[in-house]
């Protein structure tokens, strides 16, 4: 059955255990059983991501995180990186990721 089509994105979850990670330079395990952290890594092709576009992204993660979570506001002790990631360091399926092969991908798929 083929995929759908559309837009989307890959979601990689990482759990650690209590006793690799640390909050304000003490390990999670020893900052009580209400210690939450969350590290979101958003890695993007590079482009025009302005400061204040990135400050977008930042803030959006995070509040779609406390809302998911149920929480009125994010935790101080999530965070979000964003990366940029140059063109031609991205591979999939043995291939390296460019834009030359992206609008390739596009045109295939009549976006």
């Amino acid at each position: 059955m083929p995929r759908p089509r559309g837009s989307g994105f890959q979601v990689h979850f990482v759990e650690r255990e209590p006793d690799m990670p640390a909050i304000g330079g003490r390990l999670l395990v020893d900052a009580g059983p209400d210690a939450d952290l969350m590290v979101i890594d958003v890695a993007v092709m590079d482009g025009d991501w302005r400061q204040e576009v990135r400050t977008q992204v930042v803030e959006r993660r995070l509040a779609a995180m406390a809302d998911a979570c149920g929480r009125a506001e994010p935790s101080p002790a999530w965070w979000v990186n964003f990366r940029v990631i140059d063109e031609g360091s991205r591979g999939s399926r043995g291939g390296v990721l460019s834009e030359e092969k992206a609008k390739a991908i596009r045109a295939r798929l009549g976006a």
